[in-house]
């Protein structure tokens, strides 16, 4: 690599005699300063672009002709007579539309799309401090609700594009195309080794990809777009394009940024004050009058008036991030390249040495052949990822007795207050460690036969393989127990995934008149291989070889499987237009997948779409105010097969049991020939306007996806032997609503620009048809006419002031209270999300910040909280509960779990509507203050910036945080600095 750079170096810093160095800042007629305007020496290769500045440098020859060429402006040529020119660039209304969207098989220009796709590009990421592209992308998009699952790094995300459309919540997963490679969208981590850090032991398969590293991401949303994916694009479609390099002078990039997190939110818990007072009460609640040896914190034992904010000692840390990105790109005539290199380490809020590291490369090589022929895109990734945690999230010590003694004794040893405490801190003594290697490459050829008449192929492979491990200790007992060695346990889980893809396609390019087509047309042949193995070790002999297996005396294999899943498609798409404002567009796809039985193995998806371009009509062609104007349509069916492998087949598995010393084989699953695809039905109409030349675009969608065949488990009767059969369910489930965008431009002048970009999104979903749901297991899981995420919940009505206990209502009538009473319906979804993003320019400085609007019904802390009056520390809402000189308190009187009936009510309140509350927020979401250096000071571009993440919230929400999962470490507030240099 190090030849490699000085070889560039020395090759880009050439002496040429007689040449000047001509500079200039390129501007707008109103004097905004126009950035990535093309300079260059006509006749030569010899060019650059503008900065955001407009400026520009170039050495060239005496008495040259420059040539500036834009997007959207006309191009103008003018002869150098000295060593500066300023050129004004004018609007060319027929290029103002070339702005191009990856649409992913083809590309279609922004303003004559049929379909609905959303876009934001490597300036919008590249402001944000964050790890995962998925978390640049919250807030940023229309129809796409992006929450964040947990704060520890390397956890996962949950992205939902227009809705929920599965009743499984792993079938509503999107397709991920990264430089269209097939990517992974489940996570690849074993669940029973992290589900006690990350909810649902999920982690997201983007994480390895650098955000630093991308140039846009494009997320399809309707039948149009997602059609020509066919049984893989019922749940929304993420395109993703990494950074290519130009044919401009060889540039390097160094970027390097410093963050620090914190936890932005802390509960308000009870002081020993008020926590002892519970204490009492529950005791006497309960006819206790002489406190029990093991009750340590009120019986004298531990020390009254001690008192600890565990909420700072478990989750109170500074995580420090440091990401670092190093680049090289360029090229001459019609090849460029760039090659990248990254590396992030991320730490954690919790006590001790953990954290995660990530190294990133990429290499992108792009090839034109003199006579613009024959095409060559080479794109090639590498990521290895490290993370090493405790392996149990510390959140919920956080109600550790606030007196409580300390976790540490003098010498730094764990404290265990001569066996009356369960020291927390002993859970860091177990350990996880995850190591992934990812591997991507993509090669696309493209040959033009004719001059509209191209063929090309992709070909894609991925590899990628994890290995994770928790220990657990001994040492996380307390010494009471005499445990040894002898007690440890490890376990060991590995994953491998590799994938190849090709897909050969032809494109077709006619014009007649007033007449234009487009037709393309390929294939599709995938095959993914994947490999998973466990086992768990007990009865060491040291701790010290934990880490290994061979010493441990007892093994067991809990998994050991190989899945092989198979597809083949053919896709096309012809798309007419007529008179540049009348286009029609008609995708199709035949697919054939491994996953499904014989008799349902192929299915066919398409859609139609089509748009009328008004504004370029006769009568508003001319408009003063109408800049642009478009209706669009669409409607089609896409598919989802995001079921697993093998799901149809009679399937058996390796028996736990031993006969007579012998391991035998049981049934597992039961065969389903005509098990099928889910189908989803998309229905969209929508308006897309801009006035004023483009300084105000507004656009309205509305949309109805009705998605049916749900692939679930169909139950049985117990005598079959098998709870149930995968199968097709007749259920029906609808997403609709309204997505609204709004992009002003508020203020051009010559040194200050202000722009907003507004999304607002008006999601709503409905199980419309479920057959024989009451007599299902579903039954109080799912209701006909409302959402498929509420929950069935006791109705609390309040405290009884003669028992002291919650009073619960007896919905059906028969005077007791029953599983059948839990039917009052809660709404957990989202009501509407938005996000408001502005830009502010002024000379050197930048600022852009996003707002995100979050309006949600959420499960708040008293789903997850322990008994009241226990040995747990409670919230301070708490405080008002019943008690005689309190009669009308929220909660009811604490008990020790001595009291049955208290104890039975404190059951129903974690299953009550009392366990639901106002989850709406409005967060700072990102926010970024950027300085350019002058241009006197260095050669090249030279930027410093502060960036923010998550830096203020208002919500009613009284637990942590409104977004994250209740019970796991909430998202950070990040602050951070860095620089970039270009040179």
């Amino acid at each position: 690599m190090w030849v490699l750079l000085i070889l560039l170096f020395f090759s880009s810093n050439k002496l040429h005699a007689q040449e000047t160095i001509l500079s200039g800042v390129v501007k707008t007629a109103d004097g905004t300063p126009i950035e990535g305007v093309t300079v260059w020496q006509q006749n030569t290769a010899n060019g650059t672009q503008t900065n955001e500045q407009g400026f520009y440098t170039l050495s060239i020859s005496p008495n040259a002709v420059i040539v500036f060429e834009y997007i959207g402006y006309k191009t103008q040529t003018v002869k150098a007579s000295g060593s500066i020119l300023n050129v004004t660039l004018t609007p060319d209304d027929d290029t103002l539309e070339e702005l191009v969207i990856n649409a992913g098989y083809y590309s279609v220009k922004d303003k004559e799309r049929t379909g609905s796709i959303s876009k934001i590009t490597s300036k919008e990421i590249g402001q944000q401090p964050v790890a995962n592209p998925l978390a640049a992308m919250q807030g940023r998009m229309a129809g796409v609700n992006i929450t964040q699952s947990s704060g520890t790094p390397g956890g996962g995300f949950d992205i939902q594009i227009r809705g929920r459309n599965s009743l499984r919540t792993e079938g509503n997963a999107p397709l991920y195309i990264v430089d269209g490679v097939p990517f992974p969208s489940q996570s690849a981590s074993d669940m029973n080794l992290t589900a006690m850090l990350f909810p649902s032991g999920n982690t997201s398969p983007l994480n390895s990809i650098n955000p630093n590293d991308i140039e846009s991401i494009e997320v399809l949303k309707d039948a149009d777009a997602t059609a020509i994916y066919g049984s893989r694009g019922s749940n929304g479609v993420v395109l993703i394009t990494t950074k290519k390099g130009s044919t401009d002078k060889t540039t390097f990039s160094v970027q390097s940024t410093t963050s620090v997190s914190t936890v932005s939110k802390f509960m308000d818990l009870m002081d020993t004050h008020q926590y002892l007072k519970v204490r009492r009460d529950a005791f006497a609640n309960d006819g206790i009058t002489e406190y029990p040896a093991n009750a340590y914190d009120i019986n004298g034992t531990w020390d009254q008036n001690r008192y600890t904010d565990w909420q700072r000692e478990f989750i109170g840390g500074k995580a420090v991030s440091h990401n670092t990105q190093f680049s090289v790109g360029g090229g001459s005539g019609r090849t460029s390249y760039l090659l990248s290199a990254g590396h992030r380490t991320d730490g954690t809020v919790y006590m001790g040495d953990f954290g995660y590291k990530r190294t990133n490369f990429l290499l992108n090589v792009n090839h034109r052949s003199a006579n613009d022929r024959f095409g060559l895109q080479v794109s090639v990734q590498k990521s290895n990822q490290n993370n090493r945690l405790m392996a149990n999230d510390l959140t919920n010590s956080i109600f550790l007795a606030p007196n409580a003694p300390a976790l540490y004794d003098a010498q730094g040893n764990l404290n265990w207050e001569n066996n009356t405490f369960e020291n927390p801190a002993a859970k860091l003594n177990s350990k996880y460690f995850s190591k992934t290697a990812d591997y991507t490459a993509n090669v696309n050829l493209s040959y033009n036969l004719l001059q509209n008449l191209q063929i090309g192929v992709s070909t894609g492979f991925s590899d990628a393989s994890t290995e994770e491990i928790v220990t657990v200790p001994h040492t996380v007992y307390s010494p009471a127990y005499n445990y040894t060695s002898r007690e440890s346990a490890m376990t060991k889980s590995s994953l491998k995934r590799s994938s190849f893809i090709v897909e050969p396609k032809v494109v077709w390019n006619v014009e007649q008149g007033n007449n234009a087509w487009n037709l393309v047309a390929g294939a599709t042949l995938e095959t993914r291989e994947q490999q998973a193995f466990s086992v768990q070790g007990g009865n060491f002999s040291s701790n010290d070889l934990i880490m290994n297996l061979a010493n441990a005396v007892n093994k067991n294999i809990l998994t050991d499987s190989e899945t092989l899943y198979k597809y083949i498609a053919l896709y096309g798409r012809l798309n007419y237009k007529y008179l540049d404002r009348y286009i029609v567009n008609l995708t199709g796809r035949r697919d054939g997948s491994s996953r499904f039985g014989p008799n349902n193995r192929f299915a066919n998806f398409g859609a139609v779409g089509a748009a009328w371009l008004f504004s370029r009509e006769g009568a508003l062609e001319n408009s003063s105010w109408l800049s642009f104007g478009k209706l669009r349509a669409s409607y089609g069916i896409t598919g989802s097969d995001l079921i697993g492998d093998y799901q149809y087949l009679n399937a058996y598995r390796i028996s736990h049991n031993q006969y007579d010393g012998n391991v035998g084989l049981e049934p597992a699953r039961l065969y389903n020939p005509d098990f099928s695809w889910e189908s989803n039905k998309k229905l969209e109409a929508a308006v897309e306007l801009e006035f004023f030349n483009g300084r105000l675009a507004p656009s309205v969608a509305w949309y109805r996806n009705r998605s049916s065949n749900q692939l679930v488990g169909i139950p049985l009767p117990g005598t079959t032997g098998f709870s149930s059969v995968q199968a097709n369910l007749g259920a029906l489930v609808e997403n609709s609503g309204w997505e609204v965008t709004l992009r002003s431009l508020n203020v051009v002048k010559e040194n200050f620009k202000w722009s907003t970009d507004i999304n607002l999104s008006l999601p709503k979903n409905k199980l419309l048809d479920f057959p024989n749901l009451e007599e299902s297991t579903y039954a109080l899981q799912y209701t006909v006419g409302y959402p498929v995420f509420i929950q069935k919940v006791y109705h609390i009505t309040g405290v009884d002031p003669e028992t002291g206990l919650y009073q619960v209502e007896d919905r059906n009538g028969d005077g007791v209270i029953t599983s059948d009473d839990r039917s009052m319906i809660m709404n957990l979804g989202q009501k509407y999300h938005m996000g408001i993003a502005n830009q502010l320019n002024y000379k050197n400085f930048s600022l852009g910040f996003l707002v995100q609007f979050v309006k949600q019904t959420v499960r708040n802390p008293d789903y997850n909280a322990g008994l009241f009056g226990s040995m747990n520390n409670s919230h301070t809402r708490y405080a008002d509960y019943f008690q005689p000189e309190n009669p009308g308190g929220v909660y009811q009187m604490p008990t020790t779990g001595a009291n049955r009936p208290a104890l039975q009510a404190t059951d129903y309140l974690r299953n009550s509507n009392l366990s639901i509350s106002d989850g709406s927020f409005i967060r700072l979401k990102s926010v970024q203050l950027q300085y350019r250096l002058p241009q006197h000071w260095f050669k090249g571009t030279q930027l410093v910036y502060l960036q923010g993440y998550n830096l203020f919230t208002l919500t009613k929400f009284w637990g942590s945080d409104p977004e994250t999962a209740t019970g796991y470490l909430p998202a950070l507030r990040t602050i951070a600095v860095g620089a970039s240099l270009n040179f």
